[in-house]
């Protein structure tokens, strides 16, 4: 008789904490942020998923990718070869994961932690590729039925509906509805998650119009202290610090020329549909000639830069865009911090 109204006890607080919108597993949420490719932190993740795994029996690990390609590579890390990976390595060309340093991530987990189980929170990217090749796929094996169909199509119609009105809004917010899908599935089991910092401030704003809470900071409201976050950039500060610049060239302002240290190009195809790159120039000893020139408000966080920035510097940056032209940005680094975000600020130039 006690062991009953024990038994119904539990069932009312269930039912309790799930009408609160709370997980009522013991499970913990452990998130780190990165600036996606770089090789310093990648390192790190893999350290700190490999002590998860090890040392506290974790398997479980979230990605910023879509639905489908969390399935394959659950998929390859049954497979004894990597056709998979090198497949979805090629469809991941323009995006940043397209870095060696990330495919060697992926080896080193399916060796030395092969029951990690991939799980996914992003909308729909590569889903005119992969999104379509594992629909295909699921046909093949008799899975048109399945619930994993249904996901990949609504990963898909994700995807196309960010691409096409490119809504931050909206893909902030889906991605924390993935999120809770996919942790709320394990009953309590504690997960690790990577993703871009922009979408692991506790306390943060999602990156681009600042209008809705972070990924993190949703998911905080909604299991409290079991989320934990921690913002891994400053293992790309630390290599930044050590980056050389490729070439040094000349850019003539307002009649002087400046030395202008060139620091390559980063593609932006991934996550914008008007612009294909940017291209990064440091005027050197130029601060004190445009420290006064009037600001437009517009911001571009450190973290976006390949080389570390101190305050008191100028850059050059050329966003080329789909069409062939180039637009021009000018700006500097005043000390702003903008959404928590050390930041350069844009000026014109009069």
């Amino acid at each position: 008789m006690i062991a009953v109204k024990k038994l119904a006890l539990l069932a009312l607080i269930i039912m309790y904490l799930a009408a609160c919108g709370k997980s009522p597993g013991p499970g913990q949420i452990y998130l780190y942020g990165e600036m996606h490719g770089v090789e310093a932190i990648m390192d790190k993740e893999f350290e700190l998923w490999y002590d998860y795994y090890h040392k506290e029996g974790m398997r479980h690990l979230f990605i910023e990718y879509a639905y489908y390609t969390a399935e394959y590579l659950n998929i390859w890390m049954q497979s004894d070869n990597d056709a998979i990976l090198d497949k979805l390595y090629n469809e991941w060309k323009g995006a940043p994961s397209h870095t060696p340093c990330v495919k060697e991530f992926y080896k080193k987990i399916k060796t030395e932690c092969p029951e990690t189980v991939f799980h996914s929170a992003d909308v729909g990217h590569q889903h005119f590729s992969t999104g379509q090749r594992y629909l295909i796929y699921l046909r093949q094996h008799n899975l048109k039925d399945s619930d994993q169909y249904l996901l990949t199509q609504e990963a898909i119609s994700q995807g196309m509906e960010f691409y096409a009105n490119d809504n931050g809004v909206y893909r902030e917010n889906k991605m924390v509805e993935n999120f809770i899908r996919e942790f709320d599935k394990l009953n309590g089991e504690s997960v690790m998650g990577i993703f871009g910092a922009a979408h692991t401030g506790l306390d943060a704003l999602n990156f681009f119009s600042g209008s809705v809470p972070s990924m993190a900071n949703q998911l905080k409201e909604r299991y409290g202290d079991a989320v934990h976050s921690e913002d891994l950039r400053e293992e790309s500060e630390i290599a930044k610090m050590y980056t050389e610049p490729i070439r040094a060239d000349t850019i003539t302002l307002l009649g002087k020329d400046y030395v202008a240290s060139y620091f390559g190009e980063r593609d932006l195809t991934s996550f914008s549909k008007e612009y294909l790159k940017r291209e990064y120039w440091r005027l050197e000893n130029a601060y004190d000639d445009f420290k006064d020139m009037p600001k437009t408000g517009d911001v571009l966080p450190y973290s976006n830069y390949p080389t570390s920035i101190e305050v008191g510097q100028v850059f050059v940056i050329d966003y080329t865009k789909t069409d062939g032209s180039i637009v021009r940005m000018y700006l500097r680094s005043d000390g702003c911090i903008w959404n928590n975000m050390p930041s350069t600020e844009e000026f014109t130039i009069e």
